[in-house]
């Protein structure tokens, strides 16, 4: 018989179950210690047959990703509009690879799209045309239109410099010199019958009078007598009558000319181009698009003939920087670059569909752009500076993009969302959208049809805010691919998490794991997630501890990684991360924080919360006290008064001043003010996990019992007294072992916790052993009343028929209490207390 609980309570142990036995009525109840087996999930090595790792197949399966498989393969098999996916959950799930993983298999069994080409609009030269060509082709139709621009060139040269060109281009201009020629003499002819004389003068040809042999100007002309002057004047009309007829007839002559030569040079325009473009069509004979183009590229040359005419290909000879600049514009006014194709997507690479990470997912990084270069000091545009996205890339396969990077770039997701609403990619100068255009020549390129699966990676919270506040998500991302943090501990998954280390060190080039360092890594997968029957999936966490463990195993120098170094990993991890957890254990050690684990107090008990600190979680023992009076604020929490308690734990609250009324205040009134604060913590207080904590001290301080300090508490409760699991219990426990040890272990320490978190210990090995040793303690609590005969040492008493309590219980000292203080207020103040 061992006395924990002084002269009135005593434990005894009982068919192997620890049990309190009460010395007025002699009742016993069952406390169940846990045993330690059941604080810890140990794996046997002898499960794994295989003397090391470097023995095992590669992992072809995901580990304990059903769900998110099973959606993913809809979701890019499925062909309907708008059956795009986003995958969503934690970090460290393995979503990305996986993704692209799974994506790879499925882009293989489908053919590489075709290829996209910007070329000239020579309707509107602001709207660049697409060519769709199969994969490949388009890389050799820019290497076909680069050779037709440098054949036509020197063709084109040749054929003006040639001596055929020259004997017909001189034919005509001297057939209409001759003609000039005769009609000139016609009319100095006719001029010298009427006495005149054809003059050239720096304003045209005139006629002028002749007299004594030699042409009169106008001043003389005055002088004449009247009647020889009339003459003159009458003779002069009708010579200039004549005079403007022949002009007319010269000038028709010389348009006549023009024509003939124009109709040459566009003879040899075509005699070059006809060829050259036959040829090209005869090529891609089975595009009717590109056939089309090219019919306008021949049509565009012939209208251009003359301009065209005086091309020379340059030689690049020595020259002044004026020569070259005139002759650098020169050629740049030419514009040949206009009979160019500009391909932005090539896939002549592929040998399937593309599957695209973008991990830059700018607006024109997504949809394209078009690029400026200076020309004259201007900044220029046309269709060969256009530059293809993302996903035009990706068109006919896939497309993966974290969603936080989108969402973080102006424009990113809007032009995302407006090309698979529309199903097709408009290239878009962003600074118009916010009309701050740069007033310089832009583009609207013909928009490319859209045929891609998009893949969004993001969290959980992304997924949920996009879903109720953008009306489109709904619509354009259909298929929720939902990645599981924990899988099943069985026979199969362990077998796969060796075949994941297996595949782990092949990848990284480490040392190989034996059985022991396997079934440890299992382990930590257990203790991860808190649960004996699940393990981690979070590969990112267990490929870092595979990668340290090896490191440890070289250090020891192992030749293969035992479970030794994988300890040695987690061990050397935590200390890389605790400063702030052994600086608080110090504080607590040298009395600065105050923390009992030894004796009685009434109205305090030791709680412990959960500090995270991003890449580490401990828990910190918090001495939580409670002062109880006469008043009518019923149970109200310091923090929450402070705005230092957060929603949830102001909840916790509330639920005790309802447990108490629902208990004790059926027919008295509660007359209470109850005060409840976290002692020496200066930080905000949330969740509820010490509500049964505060519950307890509450108790103790309307009872007056003093409540044994060697036990810590945790866990939440209803309104009904029921203890409710918790999160980070392992933590929990472990940081008031911790205390209890650097303050000394008494043998009677122990930590209360919820009955439902049993299936959640996964204890360190050194807690273990000393709950094996007897040196540690945990409890499982299911009720308020069980927890509080542990920590007072008393029944708590259960409700008689009249409403009493039995004498000598921790309910009936509670009882009396709160009618003591209804008593005093209704002395007090005359009247009873308002429930």
């Amino acid at each position: 018989m061992l006395s924990l609980f002084g002269d009135e309570v005593f434990l005894v142990e009982y068919n192997g179950v620890i049990m309190w036995r009460h010395p007025t009525d002699g009742g016993f109840m069952p406390i169940s210690e846990l045993s330690p087996e059941q604080l810890r999930k140990t794996i046997d090595p002898s499960f794994f047959q295989f003397k090391s790792t470097k023995e095992l197949p590669e992992l072809k399966e995901v580990i304990g990703q059903g769900r998110a498989m099973a959606a993913l393969r809809f979701g890019v098999s499925i062909p309907s509009f708008g059956y795009n996916l986003f995958a969503l959950g934690v970090s460290g799930t393995g979503k990305m690879s996986i993704i692209k993983q799974e994506l790879e298999k499925e882009a293989a069994k489908k053919n590489p799209p075709d290829d996209w080409c910007y070329v000239y609009n020579f309707d509107n030269a602001d709207s660049p045309r697409y060519l769709r060509l199969p994969a490949g082709k388009g890389k050799e139709f820019k290497k076909d239109m680069d050779s037709f621009v440098e054949d036509f060139q020197n063709r084109m040269s040749k054929a003006f410099e040639s001596e055929n060109y020259e004997k017909q281009a001189v034919g005509i201009a001297q057939e209409v010199q001759e003609k000039r020629r005769v009609k000139i003499k016609e009319l100095e002819t006719r001029a010298g019958e009427l006495g005149f004389t054809i003059v050239e003068t720096p304003l045209g040809v005139v006629v002028a009078p002749v007299l004594e042999g030699r042409p009169i100007m106008a001043e003389e002309i005055e002088q004449l007598p009247p009647e020889k002057k009339e003459k003159v004047e009458a003779s002069k009309k009708a010579l200039q009558d004549e005079m403007t007829n022949i002009l007319r007839e010269i000038n028709q002559l010389e348009k006549e000319s023009r024509e003939k030569v124009k109709k040459l040079d566009e003879t040899i325009i075509l005699f070059v181009v006809q060829p050259l473009t036959e040829e090209l069509k005869e090529k891609y004979q089975e595009n009717k698009k590109v056939t089309e183009y090219l019919e306008k590229v021949k049509k565009d040359i012939l209208s251009r003939a003359q301009e065209l005419k005086d091309v020379r290909k340059e030689e690049g000879g020595e020259g002044n920087i004026l020569e070259k600049i005139i002759s650098r514009e020169k050629e740049e006014a030419l514009d040949l670059d206009r009979y160019k194709a500009n391909v932005i997507v090539d896939n002549s690479s592929l040998n399937h569909a593309p599957v695209i990470h973008e991990t830059l997912p700018t607006a024109p990084n997504l949809i394209g752009r078009s690029e400026y270069k200076a020309r004259l000091g201007v900044l220029m545009t046309d269709f060969t500076l256009i530059k293809g996205g993302s996903l035009q890339r990706a068109n006919g396969g896939y497309l993966v993009l974290d969603v936080m990077d989108i969402l973080r770039n102006p424009f990113a997701w809007e032009s995302l969302k407006n090309s698979l609403r529309n199903k097709e990619v408009n290239i878009e100068d962003m600074t118009e959208r916010i009309g701050i255009g740069l007033h310089t020549a832009t583009l609207r390129p013909e928009p490319i049809p859209l045929d891609v699966k998009v893949v969004l990676v993001g969290s959980p919270f992304v997924y949920y805010l996009l879903y109720l506040l953008d009306e489109d998500f709904p619509e354009l991302f259909k298929v929720k691919v939902d990645f599981d943090v924990e899988t099943n501990l069985n026979e199969e998954n362990m077998e796969k998490y060796a075949q994941f280390v297996a595949e782990r060190a092949r990848e990284d080039n480490l040392k190989s794991f034996s059985p022991s360092a396997v079934a440890k890594l299992v382990e930590q997968g257990s203790r991860l997630v808190e649960d004996k029957n699940k393990v981690s999936v979070r590969f990112l966490q267990l490929g870092d501890l595979v990668r340290e463990s090896s490191y440890w195993a070289q250090e020891n120098e192992n030749s293969l990684v035992e479970a030794e170094d994988v300890e040695k990993a987690i061990g050397e991890k935590i200390y890389r991360s605790n400063l702030i957890e052994e600086k608080l254990r110090e504080m607590i050690a040298d009395g600065t924080l105050f923390i009992d684990v030894t004796g009685e107090v009434i109205g305090q008990v030791n709680g412990i919360s959960i500090l995270s600190l991003g890449d580490y979680t401990f828990g910190k023992p918090s001495r939580i006290t409670a002062k109880t009076f006469v008043g009518k604020e019923g149970v109200f929490d310091i923090e929450r008064k402070t705005q230092l308690g957060g929603k949830i734990y102001g909840k916790g609250v509330l639920i005790l001043s309802n447990y108490l009324g629902a208990k004790f205040a059926q027919d008295v009134p509660l007359a209470l003010s109850a005060s409840l604060t976290f002692e020496q913590t200066y930080e905000e207080v949330e969740g509820d996990s010490a509500s049964s904590t505060e519950l307890y001290a509450l108790l103790s301080s309307l009872s007056d019992l003093p409540l044994k300090q060697n036990l810590a508490v945790t866990g939440s409760v209803d309104q009904h007294g029921q203890v409710q699991p918790v999160g980070g219990i392992n933590q929990k426990i472990e940081g008031y072992f911790d205390v209890c040890k650097i303050k000394g272990l008494t043998g009677d320490q122990g930590v209360l916790i919820p009955a439902e978190n049993v299936k959640n210990l996964m204890l360190r090995e050194d807690v273990v052993s000393d709950v094996k040793n007897k040196q540690f303690h945990i409890y499982p609590i299911k009720t308020i009343d069980q927890g509080i005969e542990l920590l007072a040492g008393r029944k708590a008493g259960e409700r008689k028929a009249d409403g009493s309590y039995p004498e000598g219980t921790v309910n009936a000292a509670v009882r009396d209490k709160l009618e003591s203080l209804a008593h005093k207020w209704k002395d007090f103040f005359g009247t009873e207390a308002r429930t």
